[in-house]
């Protein structure tokens, strides 16, 4: 057994792919406060503020350094649909975001809530949302992943769901925090080894 040194600027995290290849049995919605909205090519920034709010606690970053023209190729691509959860008032406090570009395959891109509202069972009415839309293409698989700097939950979440792991990889990248993507603040959890001052 060995330990990789990893640099005080970086982070690493270990990923867990999932996936079903089973189209479950169709099972009632549960109510919800919220609805989803399709958001056909959101525009990038506002597409880019929702997905800060629900990830900042999480590192997401992936989206928010992405050169806009390969965010635009994503989001105007057909076989990208994005939807926004709202709230009773109309304001977007999660994201849907299924990925169908690989043929008969369905990627749950991003799935999530803002943090305020995590951890009150709004996830089971999200999941339930996405299979229910995931499985209404033509599709043989649906997969999903997620890592160690994610909600400590969202890995048993996913299982109780129906997905099952099958694939394990190491992921490091530059803290995002030290290039000002995401703020010293977030996810203070997950320490930061390394000086915030630019």
């Amino acid at each position: 057994m060995g330990l990789l040194p990893v640099a005080n600027d970086q982070i690493a995290t270990i990923v867990t792919a999932l996936e079903m290849r089973v189209r479950p049995r169709p099972r009632p919605i549960p109510p919800s406060p919220f609805r989803l909205i399709h958001w056909p090519a959101p525009e990038s920034e506002k597409y880019r503020t929702l997905f800060r709010r629900i990830g900042a606690p999480w590192l997401w970053f992936s989206r928010l350094v992405m050169e806009e023209a390969r965010l635009r190729a994503i989001l105007d691509d057909p076989q990208v649909v994005v939807h926004a959860v709202v709230d009773r008032a109309g304001v977007e406090v999660g994201m849907l975001e299924l990925d169908y570009r690989t043929a008969a395959t369905c990627e749950l891109s991003f799935v999530g809530m803002v943090p305020e509202l995590t951890g009150q069972g709004h996830g089971g009415w999200l999941m339930a949302q996405a299979l229910a839309l995931a499985w209404r293409r033509e599709v043989t698989r649906v997969w999903v992943h997620t890592c160690t700097l994610d909600h400590p939950a969202a890995l048993e979440f996913y299982r109780r769901h129906g997905f099952v792991p099958y694939q394990r990889t190491i992921e490091t990248f530059a803290d995002p925090r030290l290039a000002g993507i995401l703020p010293p603040e977030a996810a203070p959890h997950i320490p930061c080894l390394a000086s915030t001052a630019r």
